[in-house]
């Protein structure tokens, strides 16, 4: 307990404003896209608030909205006119007094392609954001390109048993080439453990071989611990397959936009092990994880923190899709059952899934919240 305390006094000079920075672009962006698009409908805007709970101060605009920074930064949120709730919860009683030009500022009165849209914005506002951080990284800074070459070879592991060598060139998994070593981990960590078709270049020739990950605990680039599937082969320390790859505008948005891809992808595919029993949950970080990797994170500079905010971006604009009540895919989800019905879910029903949603979330938080702890050392 001694050693988190200490912890937390030297992780706050630096870590809480690289936190408060990157959360609130994070979610800025996100609310943003709801914003922007809700105007563009027609949908009158109550309250725009980065963070829940008691306001820290804000400000009303020419239209009536109210813009506002709250104690709690670890999310936000957009009020619509006939909202029940900062989840956008239609209130049904509300609107049925109101008038026919209040109603034409209510977003539950908009079309279903518009509420749909409104929906679809916040984390579409997060994919472009990382796309733009990323893009702006490629052109300033380049990508520096780690050649798959094997350095070394844990004993006893299932690189080993395969007959993998130090020195051999990695050149595929499965058929997907592999031109990056940094690939190597991203594939093999989500493989849920099946076997592994490896293609190699040693000294020249062609070998293909067969590896079945396990899991294994270890230390990630950060320093955590965390359970994942390994085939136990470490990266050359050799220079001389180092590159540095420097771009055009046109390249650096391509690889921004293939790197946004890779991120949701290893993502989804994480999440899809987890739930098939082939990986830890421990994986999963909450607001006290994200404050620990922020700090650890900007030690490395400005640029890594804009890096980090462009991974978290894909990563929450991604999980708001999830087809959770609460959630922007939550309310999709609805709008789709709308579209196959040709009518509204029933008052009851959208209660009943609020409220699953609710338990879903919370569930969420606890099981991160816990991650977060074991990593300080407090259980």
């Amino acid at each position: 307990m001694f050693e988190a305390i200490q912890g937390l006094a030297i992780w706050t000079p630096l870590g809480v404003p690289a936190f408060l920075f990157v959360i609130t672009l994070v979610v800025f962006f996100h609310e943003l896209g709801h914003f922007g698009v809700a105007r563009a409908c027609g949908v009158k805007v109550d309250i725009f608030s980065v963070g829940f709970g008691k306001e820290i101060f804000g400000w009303n605009d020419s239209k009536g909205t109210r813009w506002r920074l709250s104690w709690i930064p670890v999310g936000g949120y957009v009020k619509f006119a006939g909202d029940a709730n900062a989840a956008s919860m239609p209130d049904a009683r509300a609107a049925e007094a109101m008038s026919a030009s209040e109603r034409s500022g209510v977003l539950f009165f908009k079309p279903l392609w518009q509420r749909a849209a409104v929906a679809a914005a916040g984390p579409i506002a997060n994919f472009i954001l990382a796309i733009v951080l990323l893009t702006g990284l490629n052109l300033f800074y380049g990508h520096n390109v780690l050649q798959p070459v094997i350095g070394s070879v844990v004993k006893g592991s299932p690189a080993e048993a395969a007959g993998i060598k130090a020195g051999d060139r990695v050149a595929a998994i499965d058929g997907s080439t592999i031109t990056d070593f940094e690939e190597l981990p991203q594939i093999i960590s989500v493989s849920g453990g099946q076997t592994l078709t490896i293609s190699l270049l040693r000294a020249g020739q062609p070998v293909s071989v067969q590896v079945a990950p396990k899991s294994a605990k270890i230390r990630d680039v950060l320093g955590d611990m965390s359970t994942s599937m390994v085939i136990g082969v470490r990266q050359s320390t050799d220079p001389k397959y180092w590159t540095h790859q420097n771009y055009g505008l046109g390249g650096a948005f391509v690889a921004a936009c293939t790197r946004s891809w890779d991120i949701g992808k290893t993502t989804i595919q994480g999440i899809g092990q987890m739930f098939r029993g082939y990986a830890s949950a421990d994986q999963f970080r909450g607001p006290l994880g994200i404050m620990k990797m922020t700090r650890q994170v900007a030690v490395f500079g400005f640029l890594a923190l804009l890096n980090l905010t462009a991974v978290l971006s894909v990563s929450i604009g991604l999980a708001n899709l999830f087809p959770i009540p609460l959630l922007d895919g939550g309310h999709l989800l609805y709008y789709a059952c709308e579209a196959v019905l040709g009518r509204p879910l029933g008052e009851r029903a959208q209660d009943v899934g609020f409220r699953l949603g609710l338990a879903l979330v919370l569930g969420l938080m606890l099981l991160t919240t816990w991650n977060d702890l074991v990593r300080l050392n407090l259980f």
